[in-house]
């Protein structure tokens, strides 16, 4: 080997505006596209991009391009980029960066703001995106040179796929955008940091209390994902005999057949799952936050149980439920250590109680049979694109559905907006897992209130020419608020119905996409294969009953225990 290659020449120093050494910076860490949209503030990054490798999508809005970038950093687990200007550019991104920090997604979001003299002076278009972002974000930076900007940018994706991922903010003043600098050497792309130590002691305890539990359950969530340990709990599971729930955010760590599977969880989960976790002596939490929509009522969330608790984040730690024995490490490196063990147990007593439950108190998927009901037609998508779709949705009744009912076999499948709940995240999501991974199909579940949140986005997927797919539950209605106001409300309905049913398929053909209408065709299992199984952008409105409900469910504020609807 020569000894210019043991000994490379250093690189020449260049002279380049802030926004030059940006792009170049997110050039070196591997960005493939970055979304969003411009305006005055960060039109320097825009023009930066000319000639750039990074190809840049014109999203619609800006929180539509927030959640592209999710879609992106969901099915892929890398952290993802969007752009967007200040003042209402950035405010309409806070929505999506907000959604990001609930449910643990890496994003790195970098807005233009005004040039520094003019902060503070109520200047054209300036707001205090720094404050703004602070609450909803992993950390956050206001630039203010450019040699701060050349350590900030590694230091963003260090801190977004680091420990608990999560979104970041990077704000850059026009006049650091525009300032020239001489660099010679470029920093390293950031990284995650090594993972965190963990007590062998305490696996050993751990796997003490596992193995003496009579009556154990495990409960897996988003951590599990985030980890790449799919398999590990998998096997664990397996080895040690544990019949294992989902959170929201863990749905596709065990697929749905498995003998051990007992669904989601909470609020909406089957009743067998929610009796079964009632009775058990000890739960597992891997990767789990005890959220609400999880435990009902906290202090009758498993009454009887010892908890064990992993997550890679201490704050969560005791936040909601106090456990026996808490281990803070990523839960990838606890299972793959539990694993060594190779003790195989079998818990006949439990699992025959288990089963008796399941049987008595089973999900009912009413209408199954039925492509113009809702369970019906989870069925009959599933059954047509198979386990190489990545499914997204969007929030309300058809959510819970398909998160009850869809058969998701595998991790990063699922991509739909767990913590903040937001209505207008499906289809940009969508949008994004098509364009990370384009040779899997995409499939959004939608319902007419939520699709017109962010609506324009599909224009964004026909100029991509992505093969994407919204499945449109459409009954008119602002269908969850219109559950609750029937059950907990006296049936006063207020504001929920629409009173003009708008022509989606007439929207859908006016963006350049295709669009059907599958109350009006007269073979509609066969109009639907069709639609799913074409290539391109297509919207498929599927007229459903308003008074369809999604059970069971644990009313606002009770107890898992005390659910209502969806017996046998």
């Amino acid at each position: 080997m020569s000894d210019s290659a043991l000994n490379p020449m250093p690189e020449a120093a260049q002279k380049l505006s802030g926004a030059q050494i940006l792009i170049k910076l997110l050039e070196r860490q591997g960005i493939k596209h970055i979304i969003g949209i411009p305006g005055g503030a960060n039109l320097p990054m825009y023009d930066a991009l000319t000639g750039s490798e990074i190809q840049h999508v014109l999203a619609r809005h800006e929180q539509g391009a927030g959640f592209i970038a999710q879609g992106m950093a969901r099915v892929s687990g890398e952290a993802q980029v969007c752009f967007a200007s200040s003042g209402p550019g950035a405010t309409n991104l806070v929505t999506a960066v907000a959604d990001a920090h609930l449910d643990s997604i890496p994003l790195v979001a970098i807005t233009g703001q005004v040039p520094q003299a003019m902060i503070g002076t109520d200047a054209f278009q300036e707001v205090d995106t720094f404050g703004m972002m602070l609450p909803i974000t992993k950390h956050n930076w206001m630039v203010r040179s450019v040699e701060e900007l050349i350590e900030v940018i590694p230091e963003a994706f260090r801190v977004a796929l680091s420990g608990r991922p999560g979104p970041v903010s990077v704000d850059v003043p026009k006049d650091v955008q525009n300032q020239i600098f001489e660099i010679s050497e470029w920093p390293e792309p950031g990284r995650a940091d090594a993972l965190p130590s963990f007590d062998e002691a305490d696996i050993r305890r751990f796997a003490d209390m596992v193995k003496a539990a009579k009556r154990p359950v495990l409960m897996v969530g988003g951590g599990v994902v985030a980890a790449g340990a799919t398999e590990d709990a998998l096997a664990f599971a397996e080895r040690l005999d544990l019949p294992t729930v989902c959170s929201f955010m863990g749905l596709g760590v065990m697929p749905p057949e498995h003998p051990l599977y007992l669904g989601m969880l909470g609020m909406h989960g089957a009743r067998c799952t929610n009796m079964i976790l009632d009775e058990c002596d000890l739960l597992i939490g891997m990767g789990v936050r005890f959220d609400d929509r999880a435990t009902g009522k906290v202090e009758a969330f498993v009454p009887n149980a010892a908890i064990l608790h992993v997550d890679i984040d201490e704050s969560e730690i005791g936040k909601i439920k106090n456990p026996s024995l808490a281990i803070r490490a990523c839960v990838g490196e606890v299972l793959c250590d539990l694993n060594q063990d190779d003790i195989r147990m079998q818990r006949p007593l439990w699992r025959q109680r288990v089963d008796q439950l399941k049987e008595s108190h089973p999900l009912v998927l009413e209408g199954k049979d039925d492509i113009f009901r809702p369970y019906g037609l989870m069925t009959a998508v599933a059954e047509i694109v198979g386990d190489d779709a990545n499914i997204s949705t969007d929030v309300g009744q058809h959510q819970m559905w398909a998160a009850q009912a869809y058969p998701l076999r595998r991790p990063r499948q699922w991509l739909s907006s767990g913590g903040l709940g937001t209505m207008g995240f499906g289809m940009p999501a969508a949008i994004g897992a098509a364009l990370q991974q384009p040779e899997r199909p995409s499939v959004c579940f939608s319902g007419d209130g939520s699709f017109k949140m962010n609506m324009q986005e599909l224009e964004t997927a026909v100029e991509l020419g992505l093969n994407m797919k919204v499945v449109l539950l459409n009954n008119g209605h602002l269908g969850l608020v219109r559950q609750q106001q029937e059950l907990f409300y006296g049936e006063r309905y207020n504001a929920v119905r629409y009173d003009r049913a708008p022509d989606f398929v007439m929207f859908a053909q006016a963006m350049g996409a295709e669009g059907i209408d599958l109350g009006q065709c007269e073979n509609p299992r066969e109009a639907l294969e069709q639609a799913l199984t074409s290539p391109g952008p297509c919207l498929i409105n599927v007229p459903i009953e308003a008074a369809e409900m999604v059970f069971p469910m644990v009313p606002p504020g009770g107890a898992n225990k005390d659910m209502i609807g969806g017996e046998c």
